[in-house]
């Protein structure tokens, strides 16, 4: 099935920007913002809570299987700190937001992680884990590093990628009128 939408992974550390980048793009395009870790809480896509990280323990699996229908039409920003686990069929792009040290620090202690989390959030995004991750699983043309430090970041963060779903379109979305 080819698609006429691109399907766009947005990943990074917590506190990067990630969210707030998919639902401006969400606002701004016609792709749809599909939060992993709502997907896996409202489709039982876990294996339960983590009382320590206070977050949901995915089931992969699970996940893969409740949007993997949804996915293969296309059109959606995918939302979640991890990418390696989705087949590179699905994916267009992978943008990898990043942030300094101080900025991200700063945004995961007015969330108030506990100090665990906080630092291992923090290693993470020093030692670039995110980024080598995506470079490992995905063609390197199509992995992209951005910055999220601030709200001028955002928007042209915001306007690289609206231009690049532009193109994407022209280069790769069928012609309904034809069937090419």
């Amino acid at each position: 099935m080819s698609r006429t939408k691109p399907n766009i992974i947005i990943t990074g550390t917590p506190g990067v920007g990630k969210t707030s980048l998919c639902e401006a793009l969400a606002g701004s395009t016609d792709l749809q913002h599909l939060s992993i870790n709502r997907v896996a809480k409202e489709r039982d896509c876990h294996d339960g809570w983590d009382d320590e990280m206070k977050s949901w323990i995915v089931d992969e699996d699970k996940l893969l299987d409740a949007i993997e229908l949804d996915i293969q039409q296309g059109g959606y920003l995918i939302d979640w700190h991890a990418c390696d686990l989705f087949p590179l069929s699905w994916i267009d792009l992978v943008i990898v937001l990043r942030s300094d040290s101080f900025v991200l620090y700063d945004r995961l202690k007015a969330r108030g992680y506990s100090e665990k989390k906080l630092q291992e959030n923090m290693d993470a995004e020093i030692m670039e884990v995110l980024l080598g991750e995506a470079r490992e699983a995905f063609e390197e043309e199509i992995v992209i590093e951005l910055q999220g430090n601030s709200p001028e970041d955002m928007e042209t963060n915001v306007e690289r990628i609206e231009a690049w779903i532009e193109r994407w379109k022209m280069h790769n979305a069928t012609d309904d009128r034809d069937g090419r």
